[in-house]
């Protein structure tokens, strides 16, 4: 069935279209509003009494590729109550044309979204392919007059930190688990804030967080009846990394046990006899530092002395700082046994590097020279000397890695160290015993673990766990976590850099939550 067209479907419900014409590349319609009477905005008494009439301009949707401006008649009534303070007003359109506005209903929604889509500029650039007569100014105010959409009050929480300048200033997320979506934004960190806003909401039954100590204590004083449940993925992160730090711990009986206690300098290379003379002044500060410590001078005092920060000194007195020299990983290591196939045939650095690069050795010439030079030196030093020990991180790897997929120089290294440092191989499986605990979800293997761990070399990592054995051990049985609220901190990134990182809380909380 055929409709007839009409000039009103082209404007605003409630409206008429009088007149049609086009400028250039902009269509202006004239508008009047049908009936006779108006309700009086103070009073609400309805008036008949049409005072004069004055035109609007008012911007529309674009028709066609033009830009479309609304001349509205509008008309000013009397109002003929006595009590009422106003006796002239004008008509209002309602939400199809909110008073004082430059732009229709549905305009202002369409601006809106687009704003938070795309923020300032890049929206203002779009909006002017789509024929839309609006700036980058007036496109943040239309979100900030817009503000947030009203929420539901949250029973399930996670919280987190994002940071305004890395290592400088940090804010605070909040988002609603159930729903999957940010609720607010907090300008700090500190617990204070974090604590207020929680009394606000004291219907919240569950907190996700992270492992550390300011938003526990918060939520702690603000909601005590509240369950609060630790990140699983930071708890084998933070796992990993207390096995790391015992293997630095350890990093001089394993040295001792696949004997290479001693460095020759002779050996070393111009960047590596940096390295060393930087080794040798650690340890001799370490060495100064212990024997404060070891005459009973307090922290305050050995900081006094040496002039040294508070958390070197602390490092050093609890083991996380026995520095161990180490040549650096090459960009050769792939190619070591080519090189070694070559070296009996020939012994110039250049020539070696140019047949090098064949083999798709994208070095300098400089780092194959420097290895002919060690190697024409190590012929000449005993084979002790030779030995190279693996970083700390490299033999936490090893250590934790299936023995199927280790070389065979790898699983003698492996080898040795295990039988030489036995305490190492208790933490090992220690940690291995608390990875397979979190995933297979077995509450009551907590406790006992916290009693071995506490007597191992990752007694530290073990005491924060006891400390917050509550949250953890809700992180072991419940499905939340605060995996949700990284990803939300993801897209604040993103918005936040869109903006080249100038926008301020409320902005970026108004796009944040309202494009949600």
């Amino acid at each position: 069935m055929s409709t007839k067209f009409r000039p009103s479907d082209l404007v605003p419900a409630g409206f008429i279209a009088e007149r049609i014409t086009h400028i250039d590349d902009e269509t202006c319609i004239l508008l009047s509003r049908a009936g006779t009477t108006a309700s009086c905005p103070a009073c609400g008494r309805m008036s008949r009494t049409v005072r004069s009439r004055y035109c609007r301009q008012v911007a529309d949707l674009p028709l066609s590729g033009r830009r479309v401006r609304l001349l509205v008649r509008t008309r000013r009534f009397t109002c003929d109550a006595v009590l009422c303070g106003r006796q002239i007003f004008a008509e209002r359109f309602g939400d199809v044309l909110p008073p004082y506005a430059r732009r229709t209903g549905r305009l202002e929604h369409l601006v809106h979204h687009l704003a938070l889509a795309l923020g300032g500029r890049p929206a203002a650039r779009f909006a002017q392919r789509l024929m839309l007569p609006v700036s980058n100014d007036t496109l943040l105010r239309v979100i900030r007059r817009q503000g947030l959409p009203p929420s539901i009050p949250p029973a399930v929480i996670g919280i987190d930190d994002w940071a305004w300048r890395r290592n400088h200033r940090y804010g605070t997320i909040v988002c609603d688990l159930e729903r999957r979506r940010p609720i607010s934004l907090l300008p700090d960190r500190e617990p204070a804030t974090a604590e207020a806003w929680l009394r606000g909401n004291p219907q919240i039954q569950i907190i996700a967080r992270d492992r550390g100590g300011a938003y526990g204590l918060a939520a702690a004083k603000a909601l005590p009846d509240a369950v609060q449940v630790a990140d699983r993925w930071h708890l084998m992160e933070n796992a990993s990394r207390a096995f790391l730090d015992s293997v630095r711990k350890s990093m001089r009986q394993i040295r001792k046990t696949l004997g290479s206690t001693r460095v020759n300098p002779k050996l070393l290379t111009a960047a590596e006899r940096l390295q060393y003379e930087g080794y040798l002044q650690r340890e001799q500060t370490n060495a100064a530092i212990k024997a404060l410590a070891k005459d009973g001078v307090t922290i305050k005092e050995i900081v006094r002395r040496t002039g040294h920060s508070r958390g070197l000194v602390r490092q050093v007195l609890r083991g996380h700082r026995n520095d161990v020299f180490r040549s650096r990983e090459s960009s050769l290591e792939p190619y070591l046994e080519w090189l070694d196939a070559q070296w009996a045939s020939k012994r110039n650095g250049t020539e070696l590097w140019r047949r090098l690069r064949t083999q798709g050795f994208r070095g300098s010439r400089r780092v194959v020279s420097e290895w002919v030079t060690r190697r024409k030196r190590a012929e000449k030093a005993d084979a002790e000397s030779l030995t190279r020990i693996p970083s700390a991180r490299t033999i936490a790897r090893l250590l934790t890695t299936s023995r199927d997929n280790l070389t065979k120089s790898e699983t003698v290294t492996i080898a040795a160290i295990e039988g030489g440092v036995p305490l190492l191989v208790k933490a090992r499986d220690i940690i291995a015993d608390f990875h397979r605990m979190i995933r297979r979800k077995a509450e009551n293997e907590l406790a006992p673990w916290i009693d071995r761990a506490r007597e191992s070399l990752i007694a530290s990592f073990g005491n924060g766990v006891a400390k917050d054995v509550q949250a953890v051990r809700a992180a072991i049985v419940s499905p939340w976590s605060n995996g949700q609220t990284e990803g939300q901190i993801t897209k604040l990134k993103l918005v936040k850099r869109q903006m080249y990182g100038r926008g301020k809380l409320d902005l970026l909380q108004a796009r944040l939550i309202g494009a949600s």
